[in-house]
């Protein structure tokens, strides 16, 4: 008999609101109300049944901002909740809402709760190139509890050299695994194209999708005036796109009480692992560019409460912003680059749509259908937040696994991720250097701008720094493999110079 106490989903909804009339679109708040009634439907019920939520949290949105996001979604859905949640910046936060929302029903403190969030930028862009002035809400009475962390993902230093942007920073990453796969240039781009078409195909036929139409490898990795580089070795199509408007919601309960509110068995999705990690917090100071202990950590917590292999994993749907993040989480993982399953299960951030933070929503939306579909099978969802930083899984089935709920205990394992040695950073480097990993900014011409290093010193210290702006050296980088390259760094004014020799 499983413990009354046990979290589970019991609903589920998406929603993708194309080429709306911007006067006439919905705005996030009316997005919201729409999957959580949505959700309430999946679970078998009706909007009544979302009277009874004591539990109401929104992901950080980007495009607008409302005093009180919690608050107003519940007004519209006639509910009063006890606890009004919304989240800090970081696409892990709907599956750490999960986590830490299935915490709080195991201890007995929620009995019904809703989790959603939404993006309307799309709608936003063209209502700016339009002259519209949208009506949209922006009160709240009270202040909602903000939960998650809230630091900033970047430090100062980091953003003087240019690193600021997704866009700049996921190409670091992506360079460094293809000396670490031993790949060159041309074969690592026709690998990327390989991976990506694959999630191409699955966004083709996704209701959900922004881009239905499944892109060849050629496609997305040939440098075309439509899919010119934004940052290499990244190509627009191998990019995550916020260009959406699109929202997604779940309910959550206990056993016991789903029960009570008359939710059929059929609808139930087990939790029945997870975790929570972060890396060693800025760019600067990771272990290396290639791997994320708190990926590896997470998974097998996650895998150890779930009592699970990774073999055993049906369904996947690993976060997916650039294609770095793909890889690195399956490599950590432990699951081969040649294994048959599928990586996503919507599409992905590039082609299905990156609503901001929101995505790994959509993510666990699509998820909860496969074991639904076919019982007894298995899926982990992973969400990342910032830039390799934050990182959360969780894994779903019919079936759940015996005894008591228990989360297993951040702490204990995020003070071994801490812990891990990793390269000093000289802020103020001089001499003899190397490229430990680098990336070349293009302007929306496809244009190179500017060349980002991250370097070594003779003595081992890191260091992060500019090339010239010359167009010979950036285009150099992009012809030839650049990791490795040996140069002088030099440092003026809180900026620094790595000059290839």
């Amino acid at each position: 008999m499983t413990d009354d106490r046990t979290p589970i989903l019991i609903g589920v909804a998406q929603l993708t609101q194309r080429d709306v009339d911007p006067a006439a679109a919905k705005e996030p708040l009316g997005m919201m109300v729409e999957t959580a009634r949505g959700a309430a439907a999946d679970a078998g019920a009706d909007a009544r049944l979302l009277r009874q939520l004591d539990y109401v949290a929104v992901v950080n949105m980007i495009a607008w901002r409302y005093a009180n996001a919690p608050r107003l979604l519940a007004e519209r859905l006639d509910a009063a909740p006890k606890q009004e949640l919304y989240t800090t910046v970081g696409g892990d936060t709907p599956q750490w809402l999960v986590n830490e929302t299935a915490a709080q029903i195991a201890a007995g403190r929620v009995r019904l709760a809703l989790l959603a969030g939404a993006e309307a930028v799309h709608t936003l862009l063209r209502a700016g190139r339009a002259g519209v002035e949208l009506k949209w809400s922006k009160s709240g009475a009270g202040t909602p509890t903000i939960v998650g962390d809230a630091r900033m993902g970047t430090t100062d230093h980091e953003m003087n050299h240019g690193l600021q942007m997704p866009t700049q920073i996921y190409p670091l990453f992506e360079n460094a695994l293809r000396v670490h796969y031993g790949l060159s240039l041309a074969a690592h781009r026709e690998r990327l194209g390989l991976l990506c078409s694959r999630f191409s195909t699955i966004a083709a036929q996704n209701p959900y999708a922004w881009f239905r139409q499944a892109r060849t490898p050629a496609e997305i990795a040939t440098i075309t005036a439509e899919n010119r580089l934004i940052g290499f070795p990244y190509p627009k199509y191998m990019n995550a796109i916020i260009d959406v408007d699109q929202s997604a919601a779940v309910l959550m309960t206990s056993v016991g009480a789903a029960r009570e509110l008359g939710i059929d068995p059929s609808h139930w999705v087990y939790l029945t692992g997870c975790a929570d990690a972060r890396d060693l917090w800025f760019v600067t100071e990771r272990v290396n560019y290639c791997s994320s202990p708190a990926i590896r950590m997470a998974g097998r917590q996650a895998l150890q409460m779930a009592d699970l292999d990774i073999s055993q994993i049906d369904y996947f749907d690993l976060y997916s912003c650039f294609p770095c993040a793909v890889q690195i989480a399956r490599d950590m993982l432990g699951v081969a680059q040649d294994d048959p399953r599928p990586l996503t299960v919507t599409g992905g951030l590039p082609y299905h749509g990156g609503s901001g933070n929101n995505y790994t929503m959509h993510g666990i939306a699509t998820m909860v259908g496969k074991p639904r579909a076919a019982r007894g099978t298995k899926g982990l969802v992973s969400g990342l937040g910032w830039y390799m930083t934050k990182h959360s899984i969780g894994i779903y089935s019919t079936e759940p696994n015996p005894g008591t709920w228990t989360r297993p205990d951040l702490e204990i394992y995020q003070a071994e991720i801490d812990r891990a040695p990793h390269p000093e950073l000289a802020t103020e480097p001089s001499g003899s250097a190397t490229v430990e990993t680098y990336t070349v900014l293009h302007d929306r011409d496809g244009q190179p701008t500017k060349g980002i290093v991250i370097g070594r010193l003779q003595d081992g210290r890191r260091f992060v720094a500019n090339t010239p702006e010359d167009r010979s050296v950036l285009e150099a980088l992009m012809v030839r493999e650049g990791i490795g390259t040996a140069g002088i760094v030099s440092s003026s004014k809180g900026l620094n110079r790595f000059d290839p020799v």
